[in-house]
């Protein structure tokens, strides 16, 4: 705008490309890049139709990443993600093997994921002095616990009808999974709805002051709630997917997979005291 002096002041920011670079998101850009050269360099097996082929492996932690996100931006935790993809998938097989209807397959990985996400947003808003580490701590090791007894100490076990998980497992064109669209539409929703909806702002005004957010009106324990039984929705979406790739589960399915889901949301700038 222009002052009395007929100077015109600038309020948009100066973008150049060092500060793009620079950046931290460009900085992951150029890092993505740079690896991607260096395993080219040194295998002749890492080629596009290879990491294609691969893709749905790792894509099904994304799933995992997009709820992660939300709950770091509450200031709090969840390590019982891993677990919980592990009993979702070992009970989806055992669905499966019964010959039951691929939708009730479906919603078995569905319905056992959010169950392990109500149980533990139920102990969080009715025990609210309880850290979130150390409870889903605790139901890490009662979720894959249940698991093992199911199959036995470091058992495993094989889909007998593989027909609906090779529906899920299909790919575009003979090339492109079904699972990279499906992150993609995910991806979009949950980025909007943080960004944009009065749900999502009030996230972000619990991670960073809760009790600020109580006394503005906030329904900051139902939001929680919802939260945490997301988290565990997507973590049977993601079993559901794996399940599809691996054909069969075992008890260390889903080993690592909360680190990977922090580190993610971490390194694409969710900060983990929350609020922002």
């Amino acid at each position: 705008m222009a002052g009395k002096s007929g100077r015109t002041i600038e309020n948009v920011p100066e973008k150049s490309l060092k500060k793009t670079l620079f950046c931290w998101e460009g900085m992951l850009v150029v890092l993505f890049i740079l690896i991607n050269i260096f395993c080219m360099s040194i295998s002749q097996s890492y080629q596009f139709a290879n990491v294609l082929r691969e893709m749905p492996k790792y894509l099904t932690e994304m799933f995992l990443l997009f709820s992660m996100a939300y709950i770091l931006v509450l200031g709090e935790i969840d390590i019982s993600v891993g677990a919980t993809v592990c009993l979702s998938a070992t009970l989806t097989c055992m669905v499966c093997n019964k010959g039951l209807p691929f939708i009730v397959v479906i919603l078995t990985a569905l319905g056992v994921g959010a169950v392990c996400g109500f149980i533990n947003g139920f102990i969080l808003t009715r025990f609210q002095e309880l850290p979130a580490m150390i409870v889903t701590l605790g139901t890490q090791i009662v979720f894959r616990g249940i698991a093992e007894i199911a199959l036995g100490s470091g058992g495993s076990i094989s889909l007998m009808n593989t027909d609906g998980f090779r529906m899920l497992s299909g790919k575009v064109g003979g090339l492109i999974p079904y699972i990279f669209f499906v992150v993609l539409i995910l991806a979009v929703v949950f980025a909007v709805i943080l960004a944009k909806t009065t749900f999502g702002r009030s996230v972000y005004a619990i991670g960073s002051n809760r009790l600020a957010a109580y006394y503005s009106g906030i329904h900051v324990q139902t939001i929680r709630l919802i939260i945490y039984t997301v988290m565990g929705l997507m973590s049977g979406l993601a079993a559901l997917f794996l399940t599809s790739v691996l054909y069969g589960a075992n008890t260390t399915t889903g080993n690592g997979f909360e680190m990977d889901a922090i580190a993610m949301a971490v390194f694409g700038g969710i900060s983990t005291s929350g609020g922002k």
